[in-house]
């Protein structure tokens, strides 16, 4: 599988609305357990217009993950330092996507002086994001009434950041 890692632009709009729309629908079954109106919560914002404006925004920082020439991934991550959307298509899984588009979002994050990265987990992607040295600070319901995880990680360490800009020192004391 040949994997590209590219920024998101509006004409990826629509195939990246489908990644979306199929991996919450697909791979969130334990997530929303096939409830109608939880689904309908879920998706109703994930338009295709509506990802435009997420992808467009001046704050946001989106990609996506192409293979064989159609978009199998996107990411969204915020300028707040919240990794506001990972997701693939089903078939996607397990080849390394999440993995890829996860990096680079942590290396933006980085670049961006990001001290530490948040999201809110399915049960689904859990395991996936423990693996990746997110900790597990507890459940919180997301407002489409699915429990989520909400998990960080520590981002200014060198081994996660070693580009990173270095910070100066408050103070030059003694600590010993």
């Amino acid at each position: 599988m040949s994997l590209e890692i590219r920024i998101a632009a509006s004409t990826d709009a629509e195939a990246a609305c489908t990644v979306l729309r199929r991996s919450i629908k697909e791979c969130c079954e334990l997530d929303h357990k096939n409830d109608p109106a939880i689904l309908d919560a879920w998706l109703g914002n994930k338009t295709p217009q509506m990802v435009a404006n997420w992808f467009s925004s001046p704050t946001n920082f989106s990609l996506v993950a192409i293979s064989e020439g159609a978009v199998v991934g996107v990411a969204l991550l915020t300028g707040a330092g919240k990794l506001a959307l990972c997701y693939l298509l089903p078939e996607a899984r397990g080849q390394g996507v999440g993995k890829a588009l996860l990096a680079r979002m942590e290396e933006q994050a980085c670049g961006w002086g990001v001290k530490a990265l948040q999201l809110h987990s399915t049960a689904t992607g859990k395991a996936f994001f423990a693996q990746r040295g997110y900790t597990d600070a507890g459940m919180v319901r997301s407002p489409y009434g699915v429990e989520t995880v909400f998990f960080w990680k520590q981002l200014d360490d060198e081994a996660t950041c070693p580009n990173a800009p270095k910070r100066k020192k408050f103070c030059n004391c003694n600590t010993a």
